[in-house]
């Protein structure tokens, strides 16, 4: 059989910069290694850093490292647009697909794209000049060009298609819950956790709604005063706000701010958490959504963007802005333990049942087999 030769463009990929983008590529290219398609021939473009934090994966297809960090985008644009052009014609790069949002403005090989979402479009105050700038200027091209465009779910694939008029295709994520790694101390201990706690593992962007929560969680406290919010990731521009309204509220000893932790800790956060509360007003996923579904832990999710696909009839969905609703359903699975385990069952069972790597991997292997029979 004749294999189909496929290029991933992963020069975009920074480990630990990209969010939940960085974990939907690197497990679904994990998935399609392990389904070992017969008629695909794999070639991922990466950087230095991809290959220092991804060397299990890299070594599971042909792999050509591009000698840049990818930190800089600049320098990233140009080499989609000269090292990545010679590269994938040298090796006779039959598909090239760009699994970050755009498609280099330079390019002779057809394309298929990856777009998570529209966030850009839609709160473009989120956003630095510079990137606004430059997504201004690639996101049309990047959309309109391409043989085919992918996204994760239904919400950002009408999104992509009401703002550009181009059918999508959809390559919805899978869940393999990591439970092999553990913490290396007690969580307890080390963070002061000495009462029930809440969840939120989320930069601090302004979409975040980090604010909204603090100020529900503070209602919990009036009746609740052992009960504890957990805050977890990198700091980004609410940072300084978040931590004046945490002083203001007098909630220091209540709200643990802990930055990044190690997949073993949060792998304890999310199994021992009362729930994760995720009030984010847009998602195109909330992979942290189905990490704590397949921990089985019970979730108050916004009801915003595509978290309502994501989470179903498997947890507490709330208008993103409704403070006391949030209170009101924080208190609620404090108080009930029947309602919390039902809500952590039912979250279990959603995952197992229709979030899959392998059926991920398996749609994006049919595409990529459909696009090359066109060629």
């Amino acid at each position: 059989m004749k294999r189909l030769r496929v290029g991933v463009n992963l020069l975009w990929l920074v480990p630990g910069v990209v969010g939940g983008s960085e974990e939907y590529t690197v497990r679904l290219l994990a998935a399609l290694r392990d389904l070992d398609p017969d008629d695909l021939d794999v070639t991922l473009f990466v950087t230095r850093s991809f290959l220092e934090t991804y060397r299990d994966l890299a070594s599971g297809f042909t792999t050509v490292v591009c000698p840049i960090s990818g930190r800089s985008r600049p320098l990233r644009i140009a080499a989609e647009s000269s090292w990545l052009l010679v590269e994938a014609r040298r090796r006779g790069i039959q598909l090239l697909h760009h699994a970050g949002g755009t498609i280099p403005p330079v390019r002779a090989t057809p394309s298929i794209v990856t777009i998570h979402d529209l966030q850009p479009l839609l709160f473009p105050e989120h956003f630095s000049r510079v990137k606004n700038a430059y997504l201004r200027w690639r996101l049309r091209p990047s959309v309109r060009k391409p043989k085919a465009v992918v996204t994760l779910t239904a919400y950002t694939a009408a999104t992509i298609t009401d703002a550009f008029a181009v059918p999508v295709e959809l390559v919805p994520p899978g869940y393999t819950a990591a439970r092999d790694d553990q913490p290396t101390r007690d969580p307890r201990t080390a963070y002061d956790v000495t009462g029930p706690f809440f969840l939120y593992p989320a930069i601090t962007y302004p979409h975040k709604n980090h604010a909204m929560l603090v100020r529900a969680f503070a209602g919990v406290v009036s009746t609740h005063p052992e009960a504890l919010l957990v805050l977890t990731h990198r700091a980004a521009q609410m940072e300084d706000e978040l931590h004046g309204l945490i002083a203001s509220l007098a909630l220091s000893k209540n709200v643990r701010r802990l930055g990044h932790v190690d997949r073993g800790d949060l792998n304890w956060f999310y199994a021992n958490a009362v729930a994760l509360t995720f009030p984010s007003r847009f998602e195109g996923f909330g992979m942290p959504v189905l990490e704590a579904m397949g921990h089985r832990c019970a979730v108050i999710a916004a009801r915003s963007a595509a978290l309502p696909e994501v989470v179903g009839d498997a947890g507490v969905l709330i208008d993103p802005d409704d403070e006391a609703g949030w209170t009101a359903a924080m208190v609620d699975l404090l108080e009930d333990d029947a309602h919390r385990d039902q809500l952590a069952s039912a979250a279990a069972d959603r995952v197992a049942r229709d979030f899959q790597w392998r059926a991920s991997a398996e749609r994006l292997r049919r595409l990529y087999a459909r696009l090359g029979a066109q060629r």
